[in-house]
């Protein structure tokens, strides 16, 4: 009898789980999650390197680097104050990680030419997002797979500003954490380029030259 009785309620949960329209459990998925980089409009970056501790300890290192994701729009306005409303970059898998518990990132700020670097911290209410993301369908188009992927977004400003942002189930980009980084004391490339940064553009130039750098707006 509890054997039946077992098996009755196995059915019924499995039935019901079926039967969720939202439920994106079994769509297909990336096992792993997404570290990508986005900047100001006309306030260069380069990232020299990043990190991964996730939620069961273990540090992943060199989990990213290079160019964020911008743009440089024509126009006679202050593009760079603020945030872009649509925020995205291109999809770098953090391969082996589980969940981030905090990540790591060293970056240069080109239009001022200083070195940045600091840990931030990715509260459960981040992960909870990512969790979702790929396991529940969009609402707004229950006949669509879930995302096939979850994305994290490392915004970085002037300043040492980092914002944080993950994408929740309907690709929407949801700030979850912000830091204040500290200048990294042996400059660009932990002191082994001279002193060098990476290049500026004409176009970065121009536009820092006419508006300057709108600190505090992000």
């Amino acid at each position: 009898m509890r054997a039946m009785i077992f098996l009755l309620g196995a059915f019924l949960i499995g039935g019901c789980q079926a039967a969720d329209p939202l439920s994106g459990r079994n769509d297909p998925k990336n096992q792993w999650w997404s570290l990508s980089f986005v900047e100001p409009s006309y306030m260069k970056v380069w990232v020299e390197d990043t990190a991964v501790e996730d939620i069961t300890g273990k540090v992943f290192r060199r989990t990213g680097s290079g160019a964020a994701a911008s743009s440089e729009p024509e126009g006679d306005k202050e593009f760079a104050r603020g945030w872009s409303n649509n925020i995205s970059s291109s999809i770098r898998g953090v391969v082996g990680a589980d969940l981030p518990k905090r990540i790591y990132v060293r970056w240069q700020s080109v239009v001022e030419s200083k070195t940045y670097r600091t840990w931030v911290d990715i509260p459960e209410e981040a992960r909870q997002l990512m969790h979702a993301s790929v396991n529940e369908r969009c609402p707004a188009t229950p006949q669509e797979p879930a995302n096939y992927i979850t994305m994290v977004y490392l915004g970085l400003a002037p300043g040492g500003v980092v914002q944080v942002w993950v994408t929740d189930k309907c690709l929407k980009s949801i700030k979850v954490a912000r830091a204040q980084a500290e200048i990294e004391p042996l400059g660009p490339h932990l002191g082994k380029s001279g002193g060098n940064y990476y290049p500026q553009s004409e176009k970065s130039k121009r536009y820092v030259e006419r508006f300057g750098i709108p600190y505090g707006s992000w």
